[in-house]
């Protein structure tokens, strides 16, 4: 008799788990399989009009023709700017509601605000950003008061994202320190951050999509139809001025354009998904250096 020899209850719990993973992997295929449909099936309508050209002229003939160069600078400063301000911000305000604040009824009251903040509508915070940035603060329509909005919009999720990765240092970490006579502000700088900082690039990765691609906060707050831009020029756009971009431009050629070809506005869309893509990109490649780093 050999005793190592499998038992009918492991060659079950085998079973079932093999059942398990196959259907975990079929769940997967049944995802990706529409979503790799959808972006081929674009890609090839945009085909026609994905060129160099395309990525660098201005729109010509009442957005029928040309390109999307205004409304692809016009995104950059979008989310450069809106994630420049959201970013310090919303680690700052983890860090102290992590590592500072009190566990009292306000800082519970605030930490549920936050969860709150992060699901509300976007046409809610562009009508904030109307009248908090654009008539309040008198920054105008502008590229300054689109950028503001857009890091409201982002914060609350950097906030949520920073909380649960500072959360997952483990406070051992923090005991050694004090036990060796640093301060907290010194334990959070140099142990806590930098074994978080992968969890917060992670947060700040799910708002670079959501900053590239939403319409109505930058519509009510800086984004117009066209405005021409000069040729050649770096940095085409002051921030009091109004911009171009591309979800605004996307949304125009799809609604507000008759006669333009099906490429452009599918192109615009690729080109958009690809943006995101390689903002996403770099940032999960500095997140796997740094895990790879801190291992």
């Amino acid at each position: 008799m050999n005793r190592f020899a499998t038992t009918p209850l492991v060659q079950a719990k085998l079973r079932q788990e093999a059942l398990a993973s196959y259907a975990a992997l079929g769940m997967l295929v049944c995802i990706l399989l529409p979503l790799f449909g959808m972006v081929g099936d674009l890609v090839w309508q945009a085909a026609p009009s994905l060129t160099w050209q395309f990525l660098t002229t201005a729109p010509t003939h009442g957005m029928r023709e040309g390109g999307v160069r205004p409304a692809f600078i016009g995104t950059l400063y979008l989310v450069t700017i809106s994630l420049a301000v959201a970013t310090p911000i919303g680690v700052l305000a983890a860090v102290y509601l992590t590592e500072y604040a009190q566990d009292t009824w306000f800082n519970r009251a605030v930490n549920i605000a936050v969860l709150n903040l992060a699901g509300v509508p976007s046409i809610v915070h562009a009508l904030f950003g109307l009248g908090a940035f654009v008539y309040a603060a008198q920054l105008g329509y502008s590229i300054l008061s689109a950028s503001l909005t857009l890091a409201i919009m982002t914060m609350p999720v950097i906030i949520a994202s920073t909380r649960e990765a500072l959360l997952s240092v483990p406070r051992s970490y923090r005991e050694a320190c004090w036990n060796l006579g640093a301060s907290r502000w010194q334990t959070i700088r140099a142990i806590v951050l930098p074994n978080a900082l992968s969890g917060i690039l992670t947060g700040v990765i799910l708002q670079v999509s959501r900053a590239a691609g939403e319409t109505a906060p930058i519509m009510f707050t800086g984004a117009v139809f066209y405005k021409a831009i000069q040729p050649g020029t770096l940095l085409p756009y002051a921030l009091d001025e109004q911009c171009m971009a591309l979800s605004m431009h996307l949304y125009t050629l799809s609604t507000q354009t008759p006669g333009v070809a099906a490429s452009i506005p599918n192109a615009t869309a690729v080109l958009l998904l690809g943006l995101v893509f390689l903002v996403n990109s770099a940032a999960i490649g500095l997140r796997t250096f740094l895990r790879s780093r801190g291992k």
